[in-house]
């Protein structure tokens, strides 16, 4: 019988998808590959570090960063330049170019490979294939129950309290949904970096009484016909703006050598492409 060879791991943050993690490695019987966990000073975890250094010290083979946007933007630089792989949560700091130019950057310095996983919405496989025969739109549609948008500017643009069974609240761009929703829309930069990206993707964010948990949908058409994928995921038991499969998809995706490498998906070409387009067209001007 084949078993899986998981290489020795890391993860950064140790909230509702880290502890999940190491909750889901404990059932596998495979918590010696866990060498460590970056966390703040004070706070505890397995096999805990306090800083990158000591974090790299621990010799890992790939980092699950599953702590946010603003550990995201501080860690994956020196883990990339000291040559480790980073799978990335906080997909959602990519629609920011400068960021994702700096962590171009950083791969080519060190050699470590900045992964995406398919996160809490399945398809993204299928989407990159479709990119390949032709992607005319794109739509992310991320439903969920009033009380999940809490803390978020969705406060701000709607009642929360509302008496009809959907709200939509945001409809724009991936780009601008990252920016204005970054703890609720980093699979819509997961869904762009498939295609088209961050500004041609469309996002729909929906304030829902007729789910109970996260409803995520892709559509996409083109010249390879029509696509539609959704997923219903229960919410994380400790965290309701958290889909409790995405701690199951990170970990599964280092199980089995499965990360989508980030700076060879379809919609960071397309990045680039119209990046370089525009800086001819200013030599131009």
């Amino acid at each position: 019988m084949t078993t899986i060879a998981l290489p020795r791991l890391a993860l950064i943050g140790y909230g509702a998808i880290g502890a999940e993690i190491e909750a889901c490695l404990k059932r596998l019987g495979e918590t010696d590959r866990l060498v460590a966990v970056l966390v703040r000073p004070g706070r505890s975890a397995p096999a805990a570090v306090h800083d990158v250094e000591a974090l790299i010290a621990a010799r890992p083979e790939v980092v699950i960063e599953c702590a946010g946007h603003e550990a995201a933007l501080a860690y994956c630089r020196p883990l990339l330049r000291a040559g480790i792989d980073v799978l990335l949560s906080s997909i959602g700091i990519l629609s920011d170019d400068a960021v994702l130019a700096d962590l171009t950057q950083a791969e080519a310095e060190g050699g470590g490979r900045l992964l995406l996983g398919a996160g809490a919405v399945a398809g993204l496989d299928g989407l990159t294939a479709a990119a390949l025969a032709g992607v005319d739109a794109v739509t992310y549609l991320s439903y969920k129950p009033p009380h999940a948008w809490r803390g978020t500017l969705a406060e701000q643009t709607i009642d929360l309290d509302h008496e009809v069974e959907e709200v939509v609240f945001f409809q724009g761009s991936a780009r601008q949904a990252a920016r204005d929703y970054p703890k609720n829309a980093n699979v819509a930069i997961a869904v762009a970096l498939s295609a088209l990206g961050p500004d041609r993707t469309q996002v729909k964010l929906v304030s829902s009484r007729k789910v109970t948990d996260p409803l995520g949908v892709i559509e996409a058409e083109g010249a390879f016909g029509r696509f539609r994928f959704e997923v219903l995921a229960l919410a994380a038991p400790s965290n309701p703006k958290t889909s409790a499969l995405t701690a199951y998809s990170l970990l599964q995706c280092v199980r089995l050598d499965a990360g989508l490498p980030v700076l060879l998906l379809p919609g960071v070409k397309t990045i680039a492409m119209f990046t370089h387009a525009d800086r001819f067209a200013e030599t131009r001007a």
